[in-house]
């Protein structure tokens, strides 16, 4: 583990070529997505991928998604199928995860799958990301680049706030533009499951799919990333379907209304979603209770909810 700062580097080729070569050593390097920031290991090894769930905390039964710069590299690592490739097609890279299974010589920790045998893959839409990726040209096991359980960092700042000295390097690439983790779908099954909703509204899917997708009990096991009940918690209390905040609460608001600060004051629920980790930090710096109003549940409003329901779980 690093004791000494971690380093801060930038977009530029230099740089990258720096943190392509930190992973490649077994080092974490955290780097944007559109999504959030992701904390990167080599997913083929062993000893790097351990020091992920050391600087986060994690859990070793949540799996961690193995993000890769193209299609090509995916199927180096999972058995590709048609459905995997339609979606793939619709909507990478971007906000999707596919969950599939290994292929026989994938070569991948088994502390990446938490010891299933099927793998979480996704391509980054954010151009830094790739440009990371096709250097590393390998699996890159990234979760979220934040202490396990605590709000999910969507710019250099928030990663260093909570990760500084832990990891070797953060590339710095601004503010995240999704804000959300991505949607992943389990196709190891013969019907497509949600496993998260995310960055990517199930409608969509359901329309390239051109059938619906099963749906996920919360009480099944851990199949992928994001599942734990009790996740993305601020320090204080989280108290959902407000219309008002009460004494000593801070309130984050949706929709035209007075509050402490606002996912939406327009009730656009992209706009919220890529407001909703920075604001919770910001609230959550406060220390204070916090009132959350009521957010739709439809299209990106699932996963706003799915979020706010783990952030607001009785902890242990």
């Amino acid at each position: 583990m690093h004791k000494k700062n971690t380093q801060i580097l930038s977009s530029e080729e230099h740089d990258l070529d720096q943190a392509a070569t930190l992973l490649l050593a077994g080092q974490l390097v955290a780097f944007p997505t559109e999504t959030v920031y992701g904390l990167g290991a080599d997913a083929r090894q062993g000893q790097a991928v351990a020091a992920v769930y050391e600087a986060k905390g994690r859990p070793s039964f949540n799996p961690l998604i193995a993000h890769l710069p193209s299609i090509d590299a995916a199927q180096r690592y999972v058995q590709w199928s048609a459905q995997a490739q339609t979606l793939a097609d619709a909507f990478w890279p971007g906000p999707l995860t596919l969950v599939l299974p290994l292929r026989q010589d994938h070569g991948i920790s088994p502390l990446v799958t938490a010891g299933l045998d099927t793998l979480a893959v996704r391509i980054p839409a954010h151009p830094t990301a790739h440009k990371l990726l096709a250097l590393v040209d390998g699996p890159v096991a990234a979760p979220s680049a934040n202490p396990s359980g605590r709000i999910s960092p969507t710019t250099a700042a928030h990663v260093s706030a909570g990760l500084n000295g832990r990891i070797a390097a953060i590339v710095d690439d601004g503010a995240c533009g999704v804000g959300l983790e991505s949607t992943i779908v389990g196709l190891a099954t013969p019907q497509p499951i949600l496993l998260r909703p995310g960055g990517l509204a199930a409608e969509e899917i359901e329309a390239v799919l051109g059938h619906p997708l099963m749906q996920r009990d919360a009480h099944d096991a851990l199949t992928a990333p994001g599942q734990l009940l009790s996740h993305y918690a601020p320090n204080e209390q989280v108290r959902l379907n407000a219309m008002q905040a009460k004494a000593g609460e801070l309130m984050l608001g949706f929709g035209a209304m007075a509050c402490d600060l606002n996912l939406s004051e327009a009730g656009d629920l992209a706009e919220a979603a890529a407001n909703l980790f920075g604001h919770l930090h910001q609230l959550d710096a406060l220390n204070k209770p916090i009132a959350v109003a009521p957010v739709p549940t439809h299209g990106l409003g699932v996963a706003i909810n799915d979020r706010l329901h783990r952030a607001a779980a009785p902890r242990n």
